[in-house]
């Protein structure tokens, strides 16, 4: 019996390993075969050619993105959104989110807070009228508009996760720090945020990963090349190119780009920031969703 469970455990283990070892591959090849298509010449990209490994290396779609300085200008654009809603995204949460993980006796009017949320998440006006507001409070080929429209997008969902990790935290350590003389902010910054840093670096992620790919807005409210953010840039890069204003050499260059070698640069471009942030975060990622989404 004994060396029946050890066998079986021992084929369990191999099962296991194997599915890991296939979700770690489709994890990684498309970002490799990403990579090596955009290292890769026109014509292996347009013959299909191109797997593991680049088939006629050069740097060509890589030097028509980086060659201009509206790239950097836009790369900025959107460090800048990141950091400014990022920011703002962290204090919204963590004001909204603790109040609401009380009861209804202790807030007054939280279930009619809480409707209103969900409504929002349900129901909007549609792309018209946020074009208006935002052209009413005079923020268009600004930062914030973008900031401030794209961060209430993801604003409730993080709300509601970061409240139902509140609500699961032991009510003695209330109670524990009222008899002590704590005061709500005091309770707030010195118990409960300390203890919140899973669900809050979880939701701070996914406003990272949402800023940082959003092009959308930047192309309904921004309304010269210089404000756009990288995601747009990048969008439009192939778009609004003029041959009749390109030189001789930038014609040469862009004649020996494809479409998919250059989209493939685009998108690994785009890729590296998360990639380098994620394994900072990804310890608390799993821990943060879990509790966070567990309602009593």
């Amino acid at each position: 019996m004994v060396r029946d469970q050890t066998f079986g455990n021992r084929v369990t283990d191999i099962i296991l390993i194997v599915v890991l070892i296939g979700i770690t591959l489709s994890c990684i090849l498309p970002i490799w075969y990403t990579l090596s298509l955009s290292l890769s010449s026109n014509s292996a990209a347009a013959a299909g050619k191109v797997w593991l490994w680049p088939v006629d290396f050069n740097l060509n779609a890589y030097t028509q993105i980086l060659n201009d300085n509206q790239f950097f200008r836009s790369f900025w654009i959107s460090t800048q959104r990141v950091l400014l809603g990022v920011m703002l995204n962290f204090i919204m949460v963590v004001l909204m989110s603790y109040p609401l993980s009380r009861t209804a006796k202790e807030l007054k009017g939280r279930n009619v807070f809480m409707w209103i949320l969900i409504f929002t998440m349900l129901f909007n006006g549609g792309l018209i009228p946020l074009y208006l507001t935002v052209k009413e409070l005079n923020m268009l080929n600004s930062i914030w508009a973008l900031v401030l429209v794209g961060g209430a997008q993801t604003l409730v969902f993080n709300v509601i996760l970061t409240m139902n990790f509140f609500r699961n935290l032991p009510k003695e350590l209330d109670e524990a720090a009222l008899v002590d003389g704590a005061g709500p902010w005091y309770i707030l910054f010195k118990i409960y945020i300390p203890l919140a840093v899973p669900v809050l670096a979880t939701v701070s992620l996914f406003s990272i990963v949402y800023h940082w790919n959003e092009f959308l807005y930047g192309l309904i409210f921004m309304s010269r090349e210089q404000f756009y953010p990288l995601q747009t840039y990048i969008q439009q890069l192939v778009v609004s190119v003029d041959p009749s204003t390109m030189s001789e050499d930038q014609y040469r260059r862009l004649s020996e780009l494809s479409n998919r070698t250059l989209d493939a640069a685009k998108i690994f471009i785009a890729m590296l920031p998360v990639l380098i942030v994620y394994p900072f975060l990804q310890r608390f990622f799993i821990h943060g969703i879990t509790l966070g989404s567990v309602k009593e």
